[in-house]
């Protein structure tokens, strides 16, 4: 059974394969801009992006995954303009620019543990990089591939002959047609790498380089944290398709002019989610979007999202109606009705029938992930004449790629979901978190047990403590 995916690279679907004598695939996914919640069409790409790596798992392969959390240099415009999000995220909060990072890059993890995303192998924050993004930069200015202004140091991209190849993007037209004010940069398409602070006011995010105080651009920091944990070539990057014109297009020249070499064998792009019928994808500009909390404030479960993502292959628009969200709900509960009557019945899969939807399954995930054609093939298996312990063995199997919790009860998980107290729990975490700073591990596991014995599970990580559903 062969595993192919859809390239944006080469704009058709490739066997995927590992390189003669590798055995982990590399993967490195753009994560959030933590200034603000995470949206819902945001996290369907995150949702992607999970399918692939339990795919890739199913097929045997071993991962080491990186995600990133931007929490410095992107500006609120692809052209190196406007204000740091991250300063604006502070404007609108009150709060310091590290305490609004650290504050949604929580409420991030939290979204993502109750979409029952799979953790990565390593989180990784820019400003924990600003070392490596610097070295990026020199390199690239000995090698003749940077210029500096007023404002920067800024990338030549016509210095890449290659710059347009990604995105097949008309330079000579955008460099006519532009309607921005380049200002000092040579090039419509020129980006920066390193920017200076304002001489009229201090930035509460500044760092000293050889080029003076500043701050990185948004494109050096996954180049530079990409590189630096997973090698010069990456077996996959990737990321929503409003990241192919402008970021990864940058990420590429950048990278390859760095090292001279291939920097992804493979990009793979998620595409939006629309707003019902007026096909507008769903934004934090707009000041209307909706969160996992708000989708859980009107009775839905967050696997009642993660199904209705599973329903539209990934490179397809979703339209987002509250109707369409409903009948995932209904979905997931007549699922439920089957799959509770087999929890803890699971044997060995060993009929020719059983082991035939098996291979069907396995080939629908491996052919550019296209899980409604996995979904479809669930269903029929539900439905076939089959062994209790065979059909409960391959609802299973096929959970572990599906991710809907189908080994928990559906009244199980719903009693746990409508008597939770987030502020019970949030300070209960905030009292064990206090309990670790002073070495208190005996309080520290009273309150770990009290949240098991509730039906929680906490996870503590570099970016804090998360709690979901067991």
């Amino acid at each position: 059974m062969s595993l192919s995916f859809y390239n944006t690279a080469s704009r058709r679907k490739e066997l995927f394969t590992l390189p003669e004598g590798e055995d982990t695939v590399r993967i490195y996914c753009c994560g959030p801009t933590v200034y603000h919640f995470a949206h819902i069409g945001n996290l369907r790409t995150y949702l992607f992006e999970d399918a692939l790596r339990r795919t890739l798992e199913y097929y045997g392969y071993k991962l080491k995954h990186i995600v990133n959390i931007t929490d410095v240099g992107h500006l609120t415009s692809d052209e190196d303009e406007g204000e740091d999000k991250m300063e604006k995220g502070a404007a609108r909060t009150g709060k310091t620019v590290w305490e609004v990072a650290n504050f949604y890059t929580k409420a991030f993890m939290q979204d993502w543990h109750l979409l029952n995303i799979e953790e990565p192998t390593l989180w990784c924050r820019a400003t924990d990089h600003i070392a490596e993004q610097i070295d990026l930069v020199k390199t690239l200015e000995a090698k003749g591939f940077t210029y500096r202004t007023s404002d920067g140091i800024y990338f030549d991209s016509l210095k890449f002959p290659r710059y347009a190849d990604f995105a097949h993007l008309d330079v000579e037209n955008l460099q006519k047609g532009s309607r921005i004010d380049m200002g000092e940069k040579h090039s419509a398409t020129d980006f920066a790498l390193w920017k200076f602070s304002p001489t009229d006011k201090k930035r509460a995010m500044e760092w000293d380089s050889p080029w003076g105080i500043g701050f990185p651009g948004w494109h050096i920091e996954c180049s530079a944290m990409a590189m630096h944990h997973l090698g010069p070539t990456l077996d996959i990057h990737c990321g929503g398709s409003d990241h192919i014109r402008v970021h990864h297009t940058n990420e590429i020249a950048q990278s390859e002019c760095a090292t001279g070499k291939p920097f992804s064998r493979f990009w793979m792009h998620g595409e939006f989610l629309r707003m019902g019928a007026s096909d507008s994808k769903m934004s934090k500009s707009s000041g209307e979007f909706l969160t996992v909390d708000l989708l859980c404030e009107k009775g839905f479960n967050p696997l009642d999202y993660r199904l209705f993502a599973l329903t539209s292959h990934y490179r397809n628009y979703l339209n987002f109606t509250w109707e369409a969200l409903e009948s995932a709900k209904e979905s997931l509960k007549s699922l439920h009705k089957k799959t509770d009557l087999l929890i803890g019945k699971a044997g060995e899969i060993k009929s020719k029938e059983a082991l035939d939807w098996q291979a069907q399954f396995k080939d629908a995930i491996g052919d550019d992930l296209n899980m409604p054609k996995a979904l479809g093939i669930f269903n029929n298996v539900l439905r076939a004449d089959l062994v209790e312990s065979e059909k409960a063995a391959l609802v299973s199997d096929f959970d572990k790629v599906l991710g809907l919790r189908l080994d928990i009860p559906r009244e199980d998980y719903e009693k746990k979901a409508e008597g939770m107290d987030a502020a019970e729990i949030e300070s209960l975490i905030a009292q064990r978190t206090e309990a670790r700073q002073a070495k208190n591990w005996a309080e520290s596991d009273r309150i770990r047990d009290l949240l098991a014995d509730k039906g929680f599970v906490i996870k503590d990580s570099p970016q804090g403590t998360t709690w979901t559903l067991k």
